[in-house]
């Protein structure tokens, strides 16, 4: 049994969701690429599905909102962020129907962003 850093766990392993809007989100690399704008949230499970993300832009203008889904983001304790390996290449060819901001995505949706992000880029 590995023995892990405590310095590196959180302080808690839950975490409220208004905590989470406004958390960055960084690239493999470490470098900050966007953040998150909202959590939506399946109500029967109470898991999270999916998180509205907001990418590019300078203090907010020009940004894309782009839907990622919540097991492409890993909390990093060192960034105090969301780190994904999603690429800036898979921001662009993300299916149209991920774009949306005000649009809860069917589960048909979820499975086809789901398959986009987890299938190696040609």
């Amino acid at each position: 049994m590995a023995e892990t850093d405590a310095s590196l766990a959180p302080s808690h392993p839950l975490i409220e969701s208004d905590h989470i809007e406004g958390t960055a989100v960084f690239d493999a690399n470490g470098k900050r690429i966007g953040s998150i704008k909202r959590l939506v949230i399946e109500k029967i499970t109470g898991h999270v599905a999916y998180a509205v993300t907001t990418f590019g832009g300078l203090l907010g203008v020009g940004s894309e909102t782009h839907t990622i889904p919540w097991e492409q983001l890993h909390y990093d304790t060192t960034l105090h962020g969301y780190h994904t390996n999603i690429t800036e290449e898979q921001l662009r060819k993300a299916p149209e129907f991920s774009r949306s901001d005000d649009a809860l995505l069917s589960g048909h949706e979820r499975q086809q962003l789901r398959e986009f992000y987890t299938e190696p880029m040609p």
